[in-house]
């Protein structure tokens, strides 16, 4: 009995060994920042959180290499060219691509000026809700300039303190349970996380293919049934155009409303600087029309434009503006400095210059690199494989040019890319020299 008892013991013992090396095998492998991508560490399925010591070893692994690109801290303003301080305390001069300052107002000094002298006047924050003390004077003045820039007097604008706050508290004030929410598959995350906040069923049509959505909207319109189809002007991880013109005809047909996110075209795209919505002639059939302040604008925050109806009940029942503190004074003066300027001479003038350098950036990549759908300002570069990511980055940084890398789940698996965001300012040698870091990196990493 007493031989059973401790071959039972000695069994336990080696299970208990094998157990315990098998966890730190586990362990050991997520510190290999070259075989894993940060979505694998998005969801566990346990009681104890280890997927964030597991995402703490995957950073900490390339740290120690010095691999690690991001999270650096920029010292200056986001100019054509940065300065910025790695993790490893390594400082670098940069080309900057990785910035959506597009028209290079944000260092503005006339919008400095306009942000210092209504900080002395009221302070550096709103101190409250918009809706109970949080609006100020300038608030108001902010949102008839935005009416006044777009050219339509019979809408009204809503303030928001951040672009995100935008789509998520416009789709869950304006659509209930019940109601039918479509995307375009491409859509910001905004506004897929707006439409599971609103409780709505949601739908999503291949990316500006107008027979898939035509397809849908004839299911979910009923008599019965608020249906919102949400698009965007500039789609960023694409860098193509939306199809606005053809939703907003299909949505009108089938009794939809249309909800267009022009967070990287306001400003730039159009005659006047309008967005896409009015460069493909729907102004002002669109239903809500968001922008962001922190693209093209310069800033933070944004907001909506519709009917003064709308906006009235948006700012009264999207949660994130009632419980949330009110756009800061100075950016919401130096966001009325920037229309100011973007709807005169300077304002045309650079809307122009971006344009012809994006074309001109395409035009030094074309053949060299697979550009994907990009048509506009955000001129991508499709490398592949997620893993690539922080080696990636490394080798863009250490020579000299800063971009924005996306990967899944914000675009398909392994189809990774380098998103590099032109500027009104960036100059044709800054360009050239962008290109052949671009040329460089693809065959040193041998993608696509």
């Amino acid at each position: 009995m007493a031989n059973i008892e401790e071959k039972r013991k000695l069994a336990r013992e080696l299970l208990q060994k094998k157990k315990a090396q098998s966890a730190q095998q586990r362990e050991k492998q997520f510190s290999d920042y070259k075989s894993f991508s940060y979505d694998m560490f998005m969801q566990s399925m346990g009681r104890d959180p280890v997927e964030i010591d597991r995402f703490g070893q995957w950073v900490q692994s390339a740290c120690s290499d010095g691999v690690y690109a991001f999270e650096s801290a920029r010292t200056t303003a986001q100019k054509a060219e940065v300065d910025l301080v790695r993790e490893t305390g390594e400082q670098l001069h940069l080309l900057n691509f990785s910035s959506y300052n597009y028209l290079g107002l944000s260092y503005h000094p006339d919008v400095i000026k306009a942000a210092q002298d209504a900080i002395a006047k009221f302070g550096i924050g709103a101190a409250s809700s918009p809706v109970i003390s949080g609006t100020y004077s300038i608030h108001k003045e902010l949102e008839e300039r935005i009416v006044r820039f777009f050219g339509l007097p019979d809408r009204r604008a809503s303030l928001f303190s951040s672009g995100y706050g935008v789509n998520l508290g416009v789709i869950q004030a304006f659509i209930k349970p019940g109601g039918h929410v479509v995307l375009d598959q491409s859509a910001h995350m905004s506004l897929l996380e707006g439409a599971k906040l609103s409780g709505a069923d949601i739908s999503y049509f291949r990316h500006n293919d107008m027979e898939h959505l035509e397809e849908i909207l004839s299911e979910v319109c009923d008599r019965h049934t608020r249906v919102l189809v949400c698009a965007e002007g500039v789609y960023s991880g694409e860098g193509d155009y939306g199809n606005v013109r053809e939703i907003v005809q299909l949505a009108k047909k089938h009794g939809a409303f249309t909800l267009v996110d022009e967070a990287h075209s306001a400003l730039v795209a159009g005659e006047n600087g309008r967005g896409v919505c009015e460069q493909q002639g729907v102004l002002e059939d669109v239903d809500l029309y968001v922008m962001t302040f922190s693209k093209a604008f310069g800033g933070v925050g944004g907001a909506l434009l519709a009917r003064p109806e709308v906006c009235q009940y948006v700012n009264w029942y999207a949660k994130c503006r009632m419980f949330s503190c009110a756009l800061d004074p100075g950016v919401t003066a130096g966001m009325a400095k920037v229309l100011e300027l973007a709807s005169g001479p300077e304002g045309r003038v650079r809307r122009q210059r971006l344009i012809e350098n994006a074309d001109y950036l395409r035009s030094k990549l074309e053949g060299q690199v697979d550009l994907g759908l990009s048509r506009s300002w955000i001129v991508t570069v499709i490398y592949g494989s997620d893993k690539l990511g922080l080696n990636l980055n490394d080798f863009l940084q250490r020579r000299g040019l800063d971009t924005s890398l996306m990967q899944f789940p914000a675009v398909p698996k392994n189809e990774a890319r380098i998103r590099m965001f032109v500027t009104s300012e960036h100059s044709r040698e800054q360009l050239d020299r962008a290109a052949e870091l671009l040329a460089e990196a693809k065959r040193e990493f041998n993608f696509i």
